[in-house]
């Protein structure tokens, strides 16, 4: 259920309208727009009569919420959310891309696809130091180590860092790491994602290979109801019947995420078809859908790579879709938030 109050609403009947609320033992989640104040309530509304609200003259109307998910629903916050991450901003807007390789290797590669990355525009530092594999005898990554020379890199070039977890156990580790991915395969960790609720870190959430929009949402409901707001979506393909691509690029979900969320939301097109010849066309179809960011994979070396060398770009190629990157998203009027 959702209070939209009336314009300029004095200050003094907010708050008691709010006690009033609070007796009735439900929670609010406020948000102040430039034209809207509305408060979300939190709770079981289920026997609460709308008149309870609509007697107080600063309401204007009472709404209910059929969606299960309430905190991350456009209808409670109907603003576009920008996340403020190492003075760059995400959503509404402003543009960013996330680059760098699928799993840390070495300082030697990390460190040279940061300053590479960083030249062309990138705006984060992207890389695995804790990899989820279908097959235990693959590659698992660098793990604490990784995280090190992560960290390394991110103090040489001044890049910050997105990476990886897969454990609410190793959450002290990524005390220094600027955003924590939770990945495809974790979307549906609700203790993981019960964790980073209680944390502060800004969480980018991955979609999971073949989880329905809802499922997707509630698991950003979950950060929230834990008290973290910071939440960046990521929609990184789904499963299909085709075989000849990785997973298929959902890019509805662009639009849909926005009619639905006020999150912002990133398009990996990387994992989405498993190729680095598609990566550019995946783009450009993300901007123009109205994505707020891209996560591109790079390598120094993609044909020896440990770990999906074949949809990484080489340095040239990067360069090259990252000036068709700041082509697009200047034509699209939005701002793109580089390192540069």
């Amino acid at each position: 259920m959702i209070l939209i109050l009336k314009p300029n609403p004095d200050k003094e009947k907010i708050e008691k309208l709010m006690q009033h609320i609070k007796d009735r033992g439900l929670s609010i989640n406020y948000s102040e727009g430039a034209r809207t104040t509305i408060l979300g309530l939190l709770g079981d509304t289920s026997g609460i009569d709308q008149a309870d609200f609509e007697v107080f003259d600063i309401v204007e109307r009472v709404q209910r919420v059929s969606e299960p998910f309430k905190q991350v629903n456009r209808k409670m916050h109907p603003e576009d959310t920008i996340i403020e991450v190492a003075g760059k901003k995400i959503g509404a807007g402003y543009f960013n891309v996330f680059a760098g390789p699928c799993s840390v290797e070495s300082e030697q590669q990390i460190l040279e696809v940061a300053e590479r990355v960083k030249a062309a525009g990138a705006s984060f530092l992207r890389g695995g130091a804790f990899k989820p594999r279908t097959s235990p005898y693959s590659f698992q990554g660098l793990e604490a180590d990784g995280l090190k020379l992560l960290l390394e890199a991110k103090r040489q070039t001044g890049m910050p860092i997105v990476t990886e977890i897969m454990s609410e156990k190793h959450l002290d580790l990524f005390a220094d790491v600027d955003i924590i991915q939770l990945g495809a395969r974790n979307m549906q960790n609700f203790m993981l994602l019960k964790e980073l609720g209680r944390s502060n870190k800004p969480i980018l959430l991955k979609r999971g290979l073949s989880a329905t929009m809802e499922e997707f949402l509630m698991a950003a409901e979950y950060i929230f109801a834990g008290g973290n707001h910071n939440v960046m979506l990521c929609e990184r393909g789904i499963r299909t019947f085709e075989t000849m691509i990785r997973n298929n690029l959902d890019i509805s979900a662009v639009p849909l995420v926005k009619m639905l969320t006020h999150l912002p939301i990133i398009i990996d097109p990387s994992h989405a078809a498993g190729k680095r010849e598609m990566v550019a066309p995946l783009s450009r179809s993300a901007i123009a859908a109205g994505a707020d960011g891209l996560m591109i994979e790079v390598h120094n070396n993609p044909e020896c790579a440990l770990c999906d060398g074949a949809q990484s770009l080489n340095i040239p190629m990067f360069d090259d879709v990252m000036t068709d990157i700041k082509r697009r998203v200047e034509f699209e009027n939005r701002e793109l938030q580089t390192r540069i």
